[in-house]
């Protein structure tokens, strides 16, 4: 059976940890920040886990690593 493809813009968008959690960045800071507050910014910057659905989904995606 042939190997599977990795979706190339998932590979650079997540990673997953030792214990097989997906870590992602967070949406809402690429443009228009003038009106966020710092404190929004700044909560933004912070890599967190993605949901236990869309893990799933995710690990579909970059099944190698």
């Amino acid at each position: 059976m042939a190997k599977q493809k990795t979706h190339s813009s998932s590979k650079k968008r997540f990673k997953v940890t030792g214990t097989g959690k997906v870590k992602r960045s967070q949406a809402y800071k690429k443009h228009i920040l003038n009106k966020k507050t710092t404190k929004r910014k700044r909560k933004l910057r912070q890599i967190i886990v993605a949901s236990e659905p869309d893990t799933k989904r995710i690990r579909r995606l970059i099944p190698y690593r």
